[in-house]
């Protein structure tokens, strides 16, 4: 699919990877922004002027619901949707610091609020033209960590609705696709780890796949994990879970 001249709806496009998508994809396409800061929103509405933003939480039903169904409104079809936003939280279950009240946010935002979505952006995708879904994961979907259990576990069940989804959607005009990533210099990340990739760079990689229609693009690092999950898993496991 050329990157040109398509309505794009992206999800958590006001920082880290999402702005930088946002960024390249402006040039040349319609980009919707959706996202929860009003401040930031605006901040980017006015750098980037070809930029169209809804504000939105996403890890609440109604307001996904809501936001859909304006995007619906306003626009009579979209090309692509890319779902990005998630948050993750670092403290496990016996830590202090653990707020069971996080669990929920973390659900809803990293996975129930995608399949509300893409629920209810269905009909907008559903043209004669191809279209595709890209769902923003992980390499945690494949091998989880010791810390952030329910991260993790939103991305291993974000990778099983995206295959699922794939065969609802075998016989129409939509692609479902995702993007795997390894450990990206973000807010997210900030304090933890060694040798990020650019938030820039994934963005980057992250399009190329989705231009090539790739299925299952595992940028960066994740390549070698998935084949380290084939040949060794017990020691990717070991890898991965003080990562």
């Amino acid at each position: 699919m050329e990157l040109s001249n398509k309505r794009i709806v992206i999800t958590g496009g006001t920082a880290g990877i999402g702005l930088e998508m946002v960024k390249q994809l402006c040039r040349n396409n319609e980009v919707i922004v959706i996202a929860r800061d009003e401040s930031k929103l605006k901040a980017l509405a006015q750098t980037l002027v070809s930029v169209r933003t809804f504000q939105a939480d996403l890890s609440n039903m109604a307001e996904v619901a809501s936001v859909a169904q304006s995007v619906t409104r306003q626009f009579e079809s979209i090309d692509i949707l890319i779902c990005n936003a998630a948050v993750q939280y670092t403290p496990m279950l016996l830590d202090d610091d653990f707020r069971p009240e996080n669990i929920q946010r973390e659900v809803n935002l990293n996975f129930t609020g995608i399949g509300y979505l893409v629920h209810g952006l269905l009909p907008s995708l559903h043209k004669d033209t191809p279209s595709s879904i890209l769902l923003i994961n992980s390499a945690l979907a494949l091998t989880s960590k010791k810390t952030s259990a329910v991260y993790c576990g939103t991305k291993a069940a974000l990778n099983g609705f995206a295959q699922s989804l794939r065969y609802q959607l075998e016989n129409t005009n939509i692609m479902v696709q995702q993007a795997f990533l390894p450990l990206v210099d973000t807010a997210m990340t900030q304090g933890r780890g060694k040798h990020k990739m650019s938030a820039n760079k994934a963005a980057e990689q992250i399009l190329r796949g989705l231009a090539l229609a790739v299925v299952d693009n595992d940028i960066g690092k994740v390549r070698w994990l998935r084949l380290l999950l084939r040949l060794a898993p017990s020691f990717a496991q070991r890898i991965l879970k003080h990562s």
